[in-house]
């Protein structure tokens, strides 16, 4: 087995590192660096960046806007950018509904959104999630009833991520409660956010955050120019497609790896009450080696299926890529704020706020607390890792 890369490779990851190195902002890499939740503004700024450079859509094919580059390239241009602090995209539009759009959209659904998403123009939020459906998405009770040539809308929608955001939703409603949701029972709607009967009301988050939303869809009136693919009854067929790039999407190896950086030069850094480095410190080693040891293991095995499925997934190896690239994550913050000490328990991601910090504390302090709880959430969403485990139960062993 060749574990190295391609002089080819290696050229190409080297024209991406001297792109991005120069293009991200200094405070925008801060703010990474420190685990915030990227703003709006940066969002925008960095879609911006790349989408001139042609760069917005790695995963995209050429003929719609994309790169049109391999999976290893992807991964590669992923790595260099999460080394370089870049934040993550907006990517309810390019992750998710971009590739459903070129799928499975209608013509004119490509050509009426697909430009602004590119150019991030355009926000897009998820409405999948809600009270009484999460990673069941089965039981989705938001409908969508025939009222003439269209349809109306009513429900809510929970958890939603950066609604507060959106131009847009990509909401799933029930179209036909005569037939099972798998059966043709749903349909993905697409509509504007900036309308009457759309109210999105804020939820803060453990870490005092506000990136989620609950969503009232009250008489949300839509044409037939607004169902994803032009067909009444696909959404089943369309979220499966869609969940599947989520989750791989979720193992985060590039991002982990560069928080795994940062976390030992903190380690470093810091010291216990005798003044002995805290990466001296016989527990903190072996807890930065055991995390060292699962993400190799994350990242080689990712690896492998870049070189023998050409980046597509089958269900249980995207879940088992999910389960532990989430908790991957949860482990390197958690570590973090240990190894901080009290002046990890400080939760503003505002130093002005964060009155209990001494006013000569780091910048890696401010948002550490934060970040710890927020993951949490990393084996939550994009289907629980219990769900995840079920898909691998069911669909690898038969069970």
């Amino acid at each position: 087995m060749d574990l190295r890369f391609t002089s080819e490779d290696e050229a190409f990851r080297e024209e991406v590192r001297a792109f991005v190195r120069k293009a991200v902002p200094a405070d925008m890499a801060r703010r990474t660096r420190q685990g915030l939740h990227t703003t709006k503004e940066d969002l925008k700024l960095w879609n911006r960046i790349l989408y001139e450079k042609g760069w917005a859509a790695p995963h995209w094919p050429k003929e719609f806007g994309g790169t049109g580059w391999s999976a290893l390239q992807i991964y590669l241009f992923e790595e260099e950018c999460a080394a370089a602090d870049a934040p993550f995209l907006s990517y309810f539009g390019l992750r998710l509904l971009g590739p459903l759009l070129y799928t499975f959209g209608t013509p004119e659904q490509q050509e009426k959104y697909i430009e602004d998403i590119l150019s991030g123009e355009t926000f897009w939020c998820q409405g999948f999630s809600e009270p009484s459906a999460g990673s069941d998405l089965a039981a989705v009770k938001t409908t969508a009833v025939r009222d003439g040539d269209g349809w109306v809308i009513n429900g809510q929608k929970l958890w939603t991520t950066e609604a507060h955001y959106a131009d847009k939703m990509f909401c799933l409603a029930r179209t036909d409660t005569t037939v099972k949701p798998q059966k043709g029972g749903l349909t993905i709607f697409l509509f504007d956010m900036n309308q009457p009967g759309v109210t999105v009301r804020p939820i803060l988050t453990l870490d005092e955050e506000h990136s989620v939303n609950e969503v009232f869809l009250d008489n949300i009136r839509v044409g037939p120019e607004d169902v994803l693919g032009g067909e009444i009854g696909q959404g089943w067929t369309h979220a499966k497609f869609l969940l599947g790039n989520e989750r791989v999407t979720n193992a985060q190896v590039p991002r982990s790896k560069r928080d795994l950086e940062i976390l030992k030069k903190i380690a470093l850094m810091e010291r216990d009450s005798d003044g002995v480095p805290m990466l001296q410190k016989p527990d903190i080693r072996q807890r930065i080696a055991q995390i060292e040891i699962d993400l190799a293991g994350l990242e080689w095995s990712v690896l492998r299926e870049l070189a023998q499925g050409h980046g597509e997934h089958s269900a249980p190896i995207a879940s088992g890529l999910k389960i532990v690239g989430s908790e991957i994550q949860q482990d390197i913050a958690t570590l973090l704020v240990d190894l901080l000490g009290i002046k990890g328990l400080a939760v503003h991601t505002d130093r002005e706020q964060a009155n209990d910090l001494p006013a000569d504390a780091p910048d890696y302090v401010v948002g550490a607390a934060a970040r710890q709880l927020f993951m949490r959430a990393a084996t939550i969403y994009a289907g629980t890792s219990e769900i995840q485990r079920g898909i691998i139960a069911k669909q690898a062993f038969g069970l």
